[in-house]
Order: C-alpha cells, then structure tokens, then sequence
C-alpha cells in the first residue's frame, strides 16, 4: 500500500489491518495524551463518541456499526489505551481466561491439544494462559494455587491433578476443571481421554500378535508413561527389558536409552517406546550401529507425532485424537459458565494403533 504523505505512523498499522484508509475516519489526539496512561475516557474523546459506545466497541464488537468499530481502534491505537479487564471481571465475575496445566510445551504429541484448545477459547472471547509443570508434582501444585488465585473461568489440565491439597482446593473454588490425556472414574470435575493402561495392553497384544519375544521398552518415568509399561507387561505376561529416562525426553535420549537397553538384551528384535520422540531417537542410533529398522529391529511409538508419518522408515504409533480433546475441553468450560448443567464427567475417546513401516515385518 502506498504511503500517504503526512500519515501518523499509528495510523499506517491500522490501515493494513482495516484495508484502505479512509478520509473520513479520523481521530483527536492531545499533545499531552501520552505522558499519562490513558483511559476510556481519553478514547472516547478521541474517537468522537460516547464513553458508552466507547465500551461496547471494545467489549461487545458486534453491537455497533463497522465505522465506529474503526474510529474506536483508531482511538484505542492513538492514545494507547489497554482495557482494564480485571475491572470488568470484577463486576462480571467472569475473567474470560481459561488457566492450561501443560507438563512441557515441548512435547510434540501435546502440542494439537493446545493449540485446538486455544482456538476454540479465543472464538468463545476467552484468553488462554498457559503454566508448565515440567513433570514436577510441587511445580503443579504452586501452579494450580496461583491459577486458583486469579479465578480464571475455567482450568484445563493436560493429566489428572495428583496433589490431593490441590484436588481439594479446586473442588472448593467452583471453577470448572477439565482433567486431560487420562481417564479416572473420580476426577475433580471433568475428564477428556483414555486409559494409558489399556494403551500399554493394545501394544503388547500387538507385539504378541508378530510372534516378537525379545522385546523392550524405552519409557520416559512420568506416571502415564510407567502406566503404558505396566500394560504392555500384563499382556505379555512377563517382564521385559527396560531403560527409563526422564521427562520430557527428547531424541538424544532415546538413542542413549536404546545403547542402555542393548546393553540389557543384545539379541533385540523390538522396541516399544512412551513416545514417538524416543521412537525417533532409537531409529537414528539402530541406524548408526548398522541396526535395520524393521528388518532387524522393529520400534513403536506413542502419540502420532507430526513427523512420524514422513520418517524413513515411517513409525508405526499409538494415535489419540488430540485436536478433539483440545475442542471438547473449551466447550465444556464455555457451556458450563453460561450456566450449562455437568450432566456427564467422563469422555472416553479412546486411541488407535497405526502400524507404518518401523514394524512391517514378518515374525
């Protein structure tokens, strides 16, 4: 867009977010504005319109027309106004943020989550705020009593909440809680998920199914990932091989872990992994020992990471449906804060095995 000789430089942002500049619209600014915070006042002045009107443009768009719309933001950008909305809240008691639980942003299979999470919020008019636990059971702990603090209008945990201080104190606060990526029959509120348990006996029935015995396991130490193990034992009915790493794992460590777990069992010819990140890893360091994969060595994942569809060799993985648990934990923040009743607690959305070429092989 060409520049117009004499635009405020405010005024050139505005334009390409609202498209031509348009004559008409235009705003007042006092020359002394910006030596103080400004408040609504200040850009209902500059916008030529009622503090009223001023408000509802900021807080409810829809109700006015698209060209006071524009002098408003026009206003709001030239006096540097930033909405108060803790004052509105007060008076409302609704935040319009929704407090996230993540263990680690870094872990890919979570990220689809979030990010359906936070796009179903912010069409809702809600702001997500994201905390890291980093797998620590005190780090959640402080986490969710500062979130509880803010009164947020909903918390969304990615796990079950594991101090029972915490349990309580949510269960007494009356913010909607929205448990993740597990299942419990006695969650604090709500609970959107799958039973790790039962993702651990699909595996190892899936391992019994190739006729595979000398098999293991590389798992990061959280709860969920130890769950997975333990199911994946119960049905092969016997203990395997193991290296644990901590959490969050990355692929540096899944190929430590399977130098370990060779170390263990030499004669290897499958692997099953807690996620798709460690699957990775030991794919790469099969590869530098002159390991086949799958001809040699068979790795499953967990978590359908994006990559692991474009991997050479493909990783065979579990896959959960992380956009949907995403959306359907918005929803039911958004439905129960206006006034929607919890007539159902648990979400079962169970999971899948995708078998790709880490695992294509005979017994």
């Amino acid at each position: 867009m060409p520049q117009r000789h004499g635009t405020p430089a405010f005024l050139l942002a505005i334009v390409q977010e609202f498209g031509e500049y348009q004559p008409g619209l235009s705003v007042r600014m006092d020359r002394n504005q910006s030596k103080k915070a400004a408040t609504l006042h200040d850009v209902a002045k500059a916008a030529g319109v009622s503090v009223i009107t001023a408000s509802r443009a900021l807080s409810n768009p829809i109700v006015v027309s698209d060209k006071t719309l524009a002098q408003v933001k026009l206003a709001v950008e030239s006096t540097g106004y930033i909405p108060n909305f803790l004052a509105g809240s007060l008076k409302s008691k609704r935040s319009l943020m929704v407090a996230g639980i993540v263990p680690a942003l870094s872990v890919q299979q979570f990220l689809p989550t979030v990010q359906a999470l936070s796009n179903t919020l912010e069409a809702a008019g809600y702001t997500l705020l994201l905390g890291q636990t980093a797998y620590r059971a005190e780090r959640e702990e402080d986490l969710l009593n500062a979130m509880i603090s803010r009164q947020p209008d909903g918390i969304v945990m990615i796990g079950l909440v594991q101090s029972e201080r915490a349990r309580e104190r949510l269960k007494r606060s009356g913010i909607p809680v929205v448990e993740t990526w597990d299942m419990t029959h006695d969650p604090v509120d709500m609970v959107i998920g799958f039973s790790h348990l039962e993702v651990g006996r699909a595996v190892g029935r899936f391992f019994v199914s190739k006729g595979w015995r000398n098999v293991g396991v590389l798992t990061g130490e959280d709860y969920r990932a130890q769950q997975r193990r333990e199911g994946f034992v119960q049905a092969l009915g016997r203990d395997v091989p193991t290296a644990v790493i901590p959490a969050p794992n990355n692929l540096a460590m899944g190929r430590r872990a399977l130098v370990e777990l060779l170390e263990k069992a030499p004669a290897l010819d499958a692997v099953c992994c807690s996620s798709d990140m460690l699957a990775h890893g030991a794919i790469v360091e099969a590869r530098a020992r002159g390991i086949r994969v799958p001809e040699d060595l068979a790795v499953c994942g967990f978590g359908n990471a994006d990559f692991s569809a474009d991997m050479a060799p493909s990783i065979t993985t579990v896959n959960v449906d992380g956009p949907e648990i995403g959306n359907l934990a918005a929803s039911l923040i958004v439905d129960r804060r206006k006034g929607a009743p919890a007539t159902r607690k648990l979400f079962d959305l169970g999971f899948r095995i995708i078998e790709r070429e880490s695992t294509n092989r005979p017994a």
